[in-house]
């Protein structure tokens, strides 16, 4: 498993003796300990002041002494939780070609990922083996990736289907529920793979066809499930179905595929020799717009292929869901008093915001806060699912942050 990569800890100590002796003054706090680091934003040597142009931006907390009495400011260590990459390649005969770049390319995609420190898995939904039959071209992915024989590993899972060009996502559903004209025994099934997805993994999906898909990008994520509208197989709920959970939630799509134009989804590429590929593939541009993914012209050929796994590799990298679970980092030497706690929330674009504290999870809804994991001793900030969302990575150059403030009542809704 790859190492979990952390951001690193960064501590603030806000300038002014008053700012300090009013945070000592409250009950179980104690900055007395406090090392004041040096260098850190503005002239080398001078510390920051807490809410100063140097630091993060000041508290919303509605609150005009909060910026005095907040003497410390630390931000939380993140872990990125692990991912699943979903790819699912259509086996059709004039498939070839990509066929066999997504063979070739797949170990290197995996270490670009494994280079940053994500514990990521490879699932391939798409006709294991070497030699190709009726027209329809399998896939073999080789060691280290892939085991030997075109077997499995601990960081890559192939499910044997064979793909139809304008089923996939018919086909990622039925097979991820086994419903009846999905299963192994099934020309559109394979065997069971929703159990190697992993509950907490932020989820990739990466979709490789010259042809559209006939089920809409609307039905892959809300489809309620039953009847499959375009025969008499079964599909389970899309995607995003709320009897999913969090499953899906998050999750970016990806393609390379037909498409010709950045502004007119049903424009078609045109391949080196004036042909074209069945179909634009506006289901996926639907999808990787919605859920701001990448991709490329399957059109391109060989030259495209080494930068769209690039790109997906950065995407996921990027894109990768944190933990809003947080401990409480310690105020070094000091007594954490937990009424006199309050957190910020940056979501990389926005100014800084002290959002409030609740009493449990139940008091959330739909409104920004956090709540400890235990009111009577505490060891962890945990985030409300609307501050969670503005912890997680917009894919921007600035990352989001949370901070644990020291110092000031805490800011309770």
């Amino acid at each position: 498993m790859a190492p979990t990569l952390r951001i690193a800890l960064a501590l603030l100590v806000g300038a002014g003796a008053f700012a300090c002796a009013q945070a000592r003054d409250r009950a179980g706090f104690d900055l007395a300990n406090l090392e004041e680091p040096t260098g850190v934003g503005g002239d080398a040597g001078q510390t920051p002041g807490f809410g100063s142009d140097d630091d993060a931006g000041a508290p919303d907390s509605g609150d005009a002494s909060f910026q005095t009495c907040a003497a410390t400011a630390v931000e939380a260590a993140r872990e990125r939780l692990p991912v699943d990459i979903i790819w699912i390649v259509d086996n059709s005969a004039s498939m070839q070609p990509a066929v066999a770049e997504v063979q070739a390319g797949l170990n290197a995609f995996a270490s670009l990922i494994a280079g940053q420190g994500i514990d990521y898995k490879v699932v391939m939904l798409s006709k294991r083996g070497t030699v190709p039959t009726a027209n329809r071209y399998p896939i073999c992915i080789p060691p280290p990736l892939g085991g030997a024989d075109c077997g499995n590993s601990a960081t890559f899972f192939h499910a044997s289907m064979d793909v139809k060009s304008t089923q996939p996502l018919e086909q990622f559903l039925g097979t991820l529920g086994q419903t009846p004209g999905y299963t192994a025994s099934d020309d559109r099934g394979s065997e069971p793979w929703a159990q190697e997805l992993r509950p907490e993994a932020t989820k990739a999906i990466v979709v490789v066809t010259d042809d559209n898909s006939r089920f809409t990008a609307t039905d892959f994520e809300t489809f309620p499930g039953g009847k499959n509208p375009a025969n008499s197989t079964t599909l389970p709920p899309g995607v995003l179905d709320p009897s999913r959970g969090d499953q899906f939630k998050g999750y970016v799509f990806h393609g390379i595929y037909g498409w010709g134009s950045a502004t007119v989804p049903s424009t078609r590429c045109t391949y080196p020799n004036n042909t074209q590929p069945q179909a634009a593939g506006h289901v996926y541009t639907d999808l990787v717009n919605k859920t701001g993914g990448v991709r490329a012209k399957i059109c391109d050929g060989s030259v495209a292929w080494g930068p769209f796994f690039a790109s997906v590799a950065q995407a996921v990298v990027t894109t990768t869901r944190v933990r809003c679970d947080l401990a409480i980092p310690p105020a070094d030497g000091g007594i954490v008093d937990p009424e006199t706690v309050n957190v910020r929330v940056s979501d990389g674009t926005n100014a800084p915001v002290v959002v409030p504290r609740v009493a449990s999870a139940a008091a959330c809804g739909s409104a920004a806060g956090w709540y400890y994991d235990d009111p009577t001793a505490p060891t962890k900030v945990l985030l409300c699912s609307a501050s969670c969302e503005d912890a997680q990575s917009k894919g921007g150059d600035t990352p989001p942050k949370i901070e644990v403030l020291f110092g000031c009542q805490s800011v309770v809704k």
